[in-house]
């Protein structure tokens, strides 16, 4: 069965709801992920890992509801541990820590839980077909980004969001390396998310070598490797500045590096601690005129990555945006950086990325090789591409994209990005100073209101022509909406009505035009896209796949007029997050025959103290499914789907009957009073009693009588028609379920590619379209209503009504 991405992260994040609320989500994060790792090693039964007699993960099951399950537990993972050299790294949580467990029947109860969770078919991962995908490694790293965004400012810093390591990983170079025997080093490495990501760009493989402080954290680090099938990578403990642990065993000198990344503490104030500045036997402070401040430590981490790397040597550093222009000795130190040539590239990050801080940050890139020959350095105001995501922004899939290719092919983009001479820093004005507002205004221009227009009336001609990309490719249609005022040049007057605006773009033959040649480039991208995706089958690689997929969609949209690339790639990556990728997923598994699949969704409640799993019975059952349940319905049943919409409006159109007559006649005093219950509800029973007892009493009410006749008729017909629909989608169910299997290989690729895919992302791409044109046409109403009436014409209007008021208050002998 396939692994589903939504399923294997929600079911993960329910083993961490089993230890939330008696620890901290930096805590129980060690006890998930070494769950997570045991599960798999034990699934992949990789023969380079030893997995010794009572020591896999299912020997944990044998365990559960025992007195003793935390104590074995902890005997399994020693095991594993020592027969594998990880004890100290996957023995960190203690699973009979009666503190942070609870005691008793309270423990063992947890504990069940946590491994039951990891039992379900869903977490099965010796059937992942993705192997290159690295379905495992992305479900870390999706705890990791939630245990941090749990783990509160002091604690969140041991993890760099995905979106950042990206970016970073990308404009270093890595992806031109040659062969596994090239380096790749973190000296701050946290959980190893930043070096993996990294290592991922290495088209031949890389060595990778990483230091972090803190012990469990490093655990993680070295969890996250074998995870990701590096477990040969280096990660040692112990503080870098003080005591870096990666040396040349000859020289005594600090090992140096091909490729590097990090993501030090931010101004960390500590970084003196075990050492000496003046006396750095590893000569890192030397030649640069200063030392870093003795409570900011931003300095001493670029320092230590300048000199960590070889002389070709090329990194990243996330640093906050002060370094780039505080003074004193930081400014000292900066200046040297600068004559020295290392910094080829910056970066400027929005706020409030990181976790931890919600401060801006920056990247750093450093490249030694021709160093001293470099003229420039290439910025990039980042700042304001992102979207909110609860209490942090986040990146999106194109500001990364926007970012990595305008930084990777030196793109000047006005309020963007620059490519900024040594001159210009090294000026008198701005001495060294690196901010980046100096070099790049990205200040939207400001909305200018002309006093002139209005008080005489026209629209500003420098408004008309701030709109000059639509002009350019409706070049008619400017005349047809504007014309100049006469003796005034520099204003233009509307030819038509407000009204008219947005009928006069749409219809206008330009626009037409333009849309039939837009439709054009998209059906040539879902036409190849069709073709390559039809062609895909079982043991398919989900992330190759739509990267050919995403990347052939910006060719398509490369230099289209009016339209933003990325924001095409967007809607394209939304899509994939949101379905096409567990489609993918399943495909990779199962093949097309998954489209025939009729496993049905499971649903836990519990009974008592037991968990009770049931299948979700109806349609509703089978959605997630590669071929959803409705998308069966619009292609095979769509009569029989119409009949039940006809038979729901006359439910409706009679429940509303009811609902008239009795806000009509159920007041107090109202006719239907008597069949009302103490809710003011009208039940049959109540309705029949009222029936009979208005008969008893012979009372000469022929209206009530009618009306209670009259509700009672429709309380019938209401009653069958909905007995029509019970058993029209019983009908339809039976059909819908005997059709899946029925389903030709030919015929589930045109449902899920045709209908499905192609479907969604057709009505995405047009919803794009159609807000290039709202804007134009939202910014030439806005800029007609705004000055529509000149003030003269506003006066006398005022002056009009206020005598109009006068005269009334006249009338009525009011004076003031």
């Amino acid at each position: 069965m396939a692994i589903k991405k939504s399923e294997l992260y929600s079911s993960l994040w329910a083993s961490c709801d089993e230890l939330r609320g008696s620890m901290d989500a930096s805590q129980y994060k060690d006890y998930v992920l070494v769950m997570l790792f045991m599960k798999y090693v034990s699934d992949k039964k990789d023969p380079l890992i030893e997995i010794p007699a009572d020591a896999s993960f299912y020997d944990m099951v044998k365990h559960k509801g025992k007195p003793d399950i935390g104590d074995k537990i902890n005997k399994i993972i020693g095991e594993f541990a020592k027969a594998n050299g990880l004890t100290g790294v996957i023995t960190v949580a203690d699973f009979n820590d009666d503190e942070k467990l609870g005691k008793g029947k309270d423990k063992v109860d947890k504990l069940t839980n946590l491994v039951s969770i990891f039992e379900k078919p869903e977490l099965d991962f010796s059937g992942n077909r993705a192997e290159g995908d690295d379905l495992l490694g992305d479900a870390y790293e999706y705890l990791m980004r939630h245990f941090a965004t749990e783990s509160g400012k002091s604690k969140g810093q041991f993890y760099t969001p995905a979106e950042v390591s990206r970016i970073m990983a990308k404009v270093i170079g890595i992806s031109k390396s040659k062969s596994q025997s090239e380096t790749l080093y973190d000296p701050t490495s946290g959980s190893g998310s930043l070096l993996l990501k990294a290592a991922d760009e290495a088209p031949h493989g890389i060595t990778i070598y990483g230091q972090e402080n803190d012990n469990a954290t490093r655990a993680l680090a070295v969890m996250n490797m074998w995870l990701h099938r590096n477990p040969d990578a280096e990660i040692v403990q112990g503080n870098t500045l003080a005591s870096p642990q990666f040396t040349n065993e000859t020289t005594g000198e600090l090992k140096q590096f091909d490729y590097a990344v990090a993501n030090p503490p931010f101004s960390y104030k500590a970084w003196m601690n075990g050492l000496d500045p003046a006396n750095d036997i590893y000569k890192r402070f030397e030649g640069y005129d200063a030392v870093p401040p003795k409570k900011n430590g931003d300095f001493a981490f670029l320092l230590h990555l300048i000199k960590s790397l070889k002389s070709k040597g090329k990194a990243c550093i996330v640093l906050p945006l002060g370094v780039l222009f505080r003074g004193n000795s930081e400014a000292s130190i900066r200046k040297k950086i600068i004559q020295k040539g290392y910094i080829k590239g910056i970066i400027g990050l929005p706020p409030n990325l990181f976790y931890g801080t919600g401060i801006a940050a920056s990247l750093i890139v450093i490249d030694k090789e021709n160093a001293a020959e470099r003229k420039d350095i290439f910025m990039i105001d980042a700042g304001k591409g992102f979207i909110k995501d609860g209490n942090k922004n986040r990146l999106r899939e194109q500001d990364i994209h926007k970012i990595v290719d305008t930084f990777n092919h030196r793109i000047e983009t006005p309020r963007y990005s620059r490519i900024i001479p040594l001159a210009e820093i090294a000026d008198v004005k701005n001495d060294y100073n690196l901010n980046i507002p100096r070099y790049i205004d990205s200040q939207e221009a400001e909305d200018i209101q002309d006093i002139e227009a209005h008080l005489l009336g026209g629209i500003p001609k420098r408004d008309i022509e701030a709109l000059q990309k639509y002009w350019a490719v409706y070049p008619s249609l400017k005349s047809e909406l504007f014309k100049a005022v006469g003796n005034r040049p520099e204003y233009y007057q509307l030819n038509i009505e407000n009204e008219e605006i947005k009928n006069t773009i749409f219809q206008h033959p330009e626009f037409t035009t333009f849309g039939k040649k837009m439709d054009a480039v998209y059906n040539k991208w879902e036409t190849a896209t069709t073709a390559c995706t039809k062609a895909l089958d079982k043991g398919l690689k989900p992330k190759q796949e739509i990267h050919t997929i995403s990347e052939n969609l910006l060719k398509h949209y490369s230099n289209k007029q009016l339209t933003d690339k990325y924001a095409m790639y967007q809607h394209l990556m939304d899509y994939w997050a949101e379905t096409m990728q567990d489609d993918f997923y399943e495909l990779t598994a199962d093949g097309w025959i998954a489209g025939n699949d009729l496993k049905r969704i499971e649903k836990k409640t519990k009974k008592g103290d037991k968990e009770v799993v049931k299948q979700v019975a109806g349609l509703e059952g089978l959605e997630g499914r590669l071929i959803p349940p409705a998308l069966m319905i619009q292609e095979y049943f769509a009569a029989e789907q119409k009949a039940i919409d006809d038979l729901e409006a006359q439910a409706e159109s009679l429940t509303a009957s009811m609902d008239e007559l009795r806000e009509e006649h159920g007041g107090e005093d109202g006719l239907l009073v008597n069949a009302m219950d103490v809710k003011q509800k009208i039940s049959k029973k109540n309705l029949q009693a009222a029936i009979k007892d208005l008969g008893k009493r012979n009372a000469d009410n022929s209206e009530e009588y009618d009306m209670l006749q009259q509700y009672k008729k429709l309380m019938e017909d209401e009653k069958k028609v909905q007995d029509k629909i019970k058993t029209a989608k019983a009908d339809l169910e039976k059909k819908v379920i005997a059709q899946y299997p029925r389903l030709s290989i030919d015929e589930i690729k045109t449902i899920v590619v045709e209908k499905k895919w192609m479907h969604s992302m057709t009505k995405r791409i047009r919803i794009e379209m159609d807000n290039i044109s709202h804007r134009l046409t939202q910014r030439i109403k806005e800029l007609a209503e705004r000055y529509e009436t000149p003030l003269p014409k506003l006066n006398i209007e005022v002056d009009g009504l206020t005598a109009k008021v006068e005269n009334h208050l006249k009338r009525m002998n009011f004076v003031w």
